[in-house]
């Protein structure tokens, strides 16, 4: 369960999602998976296969995803922060990058042919990619990515504001 002492920051819906206010709109995440700094998400289908994909709050920030391409293909090992491609958005052209050490199993190509399936639906038909990870030194449990997120908005919010004085 998470717990906060700052109102309207984190809250718990019941176990499964919990939420994060990004000012006035409120992120959700599952409970099931692992997440990583760079705010990707990780579920694991089996052993040592994972999907990952973007958080609702990097979706969030990047707003309206128009366009991905992958810079690597099946089946190839990836180091951690490898950069694996880029996504293009209303807000920002952004470098992906490997959250983690891995084999890299397979891409989503229904995400590919259609990338606003990652605003649609972020935590099942938008995963972008499956990994064999055999480490996972690098996630977070979901109460560890909600106090990564406080620490996060905090640099966003300084970053937006500091760009909107230029």
């Amino acid at each position: 369960m998470i717990h906060n002492t700052e109102p309207n920051t984190l809250s718990s819906d019941s176990g499964d999602w919990f939420s994060f206010m990004m000012g006035e709109f409120e992120a959700k995440f599952p409970c099931d998976r692992c997440y990583f700094s760079n705010h990707m998400w990780a579920k694991q289908l089996h052993s040592g296969k994972w999907h990952l994909g973007l958080s609702s709050y990097a979706v969030r920030l990047l707003q309206d995803v128009y366009f991905l391409d992958w810079l690597v293909e099946p089946t190839i090992s990836l180091a951690k922060s490898q950069q694996i491609g880029s996504i293009e958005s209303k807000k920002a052209e952004s470098d992906l990058f490997a959250p983690c050490a891995g084999e890299l199993l397979e891409l989503n190509e229904r995400v590919l042919a259609d990338p606003s399936l990652i605003n649609a639906d972020p935590y099942s038909d938008g995963w972008m990619l499956a990994l064999g990870i055999t480490s996972s030194t690098e996630m977070m449990s979901p109460d560890q990515y909600a106090s990564h997120l406080e620490q996060a908005w905090e640099v966003a919010q300084r970053t937006i504001k500091g760009q909107a004085n230029h």
